[in-house]
């Protein structure tokens, strides 16, 4: 015996068809999917004068009004493998903020340090300084984004730099991290940019926050707060720059330099000084046995990010989302 099959109308047999066809070329969108940008380079920033190159990462459908955060990356890094690794790209698509990745070139420094050391790179209207200026307004009008909510980090010779756009563009950024740099001026005060690296500097707390009030002269504030990350371990930049870091900024702040908190945050170490209304001017984060490098802690918790690799270093800790989680980022 032949079996036998029911009837279908022709016009509902093409359409199941068709259906079955699309379902076979056209990918179905899974619903927990996270869209995922790339990270892009940008030209004609600006007149550049400090010969960088400018890259960014911009979560897919970003709506205006949203925060930017300058990364700037460590000696023998580039923007991309920093902005990635040291989570800051995760964080971009889970907040929703965007991010500038500027990137040293080789005829500007061959191990593709920040030259945080440099008179003509470091001060207002010059130099590096004032291209990783300018790619934020550039940034800032491409993304429509909210000018009261900037926030610049880096890594190493990218947190020199970090302190120079502090103290040179103040007025730019909202906050600023640094993770295993220098304070602004730490070259010029020690004499060599190595002395200050492997000794430090001897400033008092005034000293080193004339310092920056002389990088932007007249400018009455508000400053940017400063967070530090610093390992114990770190023979490269010594952790005593940690200390020169935060007499600093409290000094600018108008906060003295006996910490409001001393705590430990994911067993290392944490203090809080504050400013005579209470908020916080400084934060330091001692990352107890870390060599130089960024601290990241790799994984899906929700306060986990980043990519351990060379100077991107596993403590369990990341710094990243420390930092913009203080800053109310996320």
């Amino acid at each position: 015996m032949t079996p036998t099959r029911a009837a279908t109308p022709p016009r509902l047999a093409f359409v199941a068809l068709l259906a079955a066809l699309l379902s076979v070329f056209l990918p179905v969108p899974r619903a927990d999917a996270a869209a995922t940008a790339a990270i892009q380079e940008v030209t004609g920033f600006g007149t550049n004068p400090g010969a960088l190159r400018m890259y960014r990462y911009v979560p897919d459908g970003l709506p205006a009004g949203r925060p930017v955060v300058v990364a700037l990356h460590g000696c023998t890094q580039n923007a991309s493998g920093y902005g990635t690794g040291s989570g800051w790209t995760e964080l971009a698509d889970r907040w929703g903020f965007s991010v500038v990745l500027p990137q040293q070139q080789p005829g500007n420094n061959a191990s593709a340090c920040f030259n945080w050391f440099q008179a003509g790179d470091v001060e207002r209207g010059q130099g590096e300084a004032a291209s990783v200026a300018q790619m934020v307004d550039r940034q800032l009008a491409d993304a429509s984004g909210d000018p009261a909510k900037v926030y610049v980090t880096g890594l190493s010779a990218g947190g020199g730099m970090t302190s120079v756009m502090m103290a040179a563009y103040p007025e730019k950024f909202a906050a600023g991290g640094v993770v295993a740099g220098l304070p602004y001026g730490c070259a010029a005060a020690a004499g060599s940019p190595y002395v200050c690296m492997y000794v430090g500097a001897t400033q008092t707390a005034q000293q080193w926050g004339d310092r920056v009030r002389a990088a932007r002269p007249g400018y009455a504030g508000p400053w940017p707060r400063l967070t530090v990350f610093q390992g114990s371990a770190d023979y490269t930049v010594k952790p005593v720059n940690m200390t020169d870091l935060m007499k600093q900024w409290t000094d600018v702040q108008g906060a003295d330099q006996v910490a409001d908190v001393s705590d430990g945050v994911a067993g290392y170490p944490h203090q809080v000084f504050r400013r005579a209304d209470g908020s916080a001017a400084v934060e330091t984060y001692s990352i107890t046995g870390m060599g130089h490098g960024q601290p990241v802690d790799p994984g899906s918790g929700a306060a986990q990010c980043g990519t351990a690799g060379a100077y991107i270093l596993d403590v369990n800790l990341c710094a990243a989302y420390t930092m913009g989680h203080s800053w109310g980022l996320g």
